[in-house]
């Protein structure tokens, strides 16, 4: 709860915005879900402990700096519970990311959504890349597969496209995402801060443009 009193009359400050928790956390989710090795700069370590400790609860290596996280993947993760909580807990804006990473660990997971309604939206996308996940109500049961196979798929909403570019990343061949608008607003140059990072992503407009996508790539089918 905020208690505000206010007041006759507002003065200026300055201010520094604390870094985006939820985009630190999207990356330490793609170097889970590719078996990479990213360090994450300019964040708070003590915002992303409950990231961290559930990434290294499943296998990963996450080492904390002062204003730094590093996570690296080198095998194939385990399954856990995940429960969306408020912060402290683990945030519901990183459930899908989440849910992407669990996808392709060894064994049976369950993902229970406590925030909010309707979160599990992209899950028919990431069942159409080969994901077994069955969703009952409020709660996600994730049987672990070896491999995505890249297709074409639609981003529902924000976190949910940012899970699919991640699983898009991890998965055999090329995927394509439609309406990237949803990514585009809330992620300041998500492609090119992952190009930089190896991947290999191209924004396009046309069906042309995809072809010449994935013949450049060496990659003729989905």
């Amino acid at each position: 709860m905020i208690r505000i009193e206010g007041v006759k009359k507002l003065h200026g400050a300055e201010y520094s915005v604390i870094p985006d928790q939820i985009e630190a956390g999207t990356f330490m989710m793609a170097a889970a879900a590719t078996r990479g090795d990213i360090t994450v700069k300019n964040v708070i370590p003590k915002h992303l402990d409950c990231l961290s400790s559930k990434l290294r609860e499943i296998g990963c290596e996450v080492s904390e700096f002062d204003d730094a996280v590093r996570v690296v993947c080198k095998e194939r993760l385990h399954a856990t519970s995940v429960n969306t909580l408020p912060y402290p807990g683990f945030p519901t804006d990183m459930q899908p990311q989440m849910s992407v990473v669990l996808a392709l660990a060894r064994g049976t997971s369950v993902v229970t959504e406590s925030i909010f309604d309707n979160r599990f939206r992209y899950v028919d996308e990431l069942i159409r890349m080969g994901a077994s996940i069955q969703v009952e109500s409020n709660i996600a049961i994730i049987n672990g597969i070896e491999q995505f196979s890249g297709t074409s798929v639609t981003v529902p909403d924000l976190r949910a496209g940012a899970a699919l570019v991640i699983a898009g990343l991890a998965a055999q061949g090329v995927s394509v995402l439609e309406d990237i608008v949803y990514i585009k607003r809330g992620y300041e140059d998500f492609a090119e801060k992952l190009t930089s990072l190896g991947g290999i992503i191209e924004e396009v407009e046309t069906e042309k443009d995809i072809q010449r996508f994935r013949l450049k790539n060496g990659t003729t089918n989905w």
